[in-house]
């Protein structure tokens, strides 16, 4: 995954603003070849968000809802199934999911499917990939826009080249 470019702003001493970061995002999980790879861009801890404050919260382990009462805003890279699919099938993810606070369902037709007590907003950006529900399929390419409710999902990109999707993740009561 190429590095993505980061800029955040805030106020100066005098309540000007400025832009306080221009960089590379600093916080990046890549497992390798067969993974999905995240760029974590911002995250808050509270609502309503805190403004005052320009601490970067994305310095933690690798999880996947955000805070209880905040968010997180990160870009997904997902790799060819023809390497996930076997790769998630052999990992621990089902230990991991327990420890990041969200499901897997492993007895899906994908082993990607999860369910987090989240609102998702996910936008593709490059490439194409199938959203799963339990019930159907649509195929989304760069510019389309989901509206993820917290609801058992899985992600299935069936071409060779990498999709990326942003995406914002909202704390919210589980269905």
């Amino acid at each position: 995954m190429r590095p993505i470019r980061r800029l955040v702003t805030g106020c100066d001493a005098n309540g000007k603003s400025v832009f306080i970061a221009d960089g590379p995002a600093p916080t990046v999980f890549d497992r390798g070849p067969g993974f999905t790879a995240v760029t974590e861009l911002w995250e808050t801890r509270t609502t309503p968000a805190d403004n005052t404050d320009s601490e970067d919260l994305t310095r933690h382990e690798s999880r996947l809802p955000p805070p209880k009462n905040g968010t997180v805003f990160r870009i997904v890279e997902y790799p060819p199934d023809s390497l996930r699919v076997e790769t998630l099938r052999k990992s621990q993810e089902a230990e991991t999911a327990a420890r990041e606070g969200y499901v897997r369902d492993t007895t899906a037709r994908h082993p990607g499917f999860h369910k987090t007590a989240t609102i998702d907003y996910a936008i593709v950006l490059a490439g194409e990939i199938y959203a799963l529900m339990e019930e159907g399929e649509v195929l989304l390419k760069a510019g389309d826009v989901l509206i993820q409710r917290g609801t058992n999902h899985a992600w299935s990109n069936r071409t060779e080249t990498p999709a990326q999707v942003a995406f914002v993740l909202i704390d919210a009561k589980p269905i």
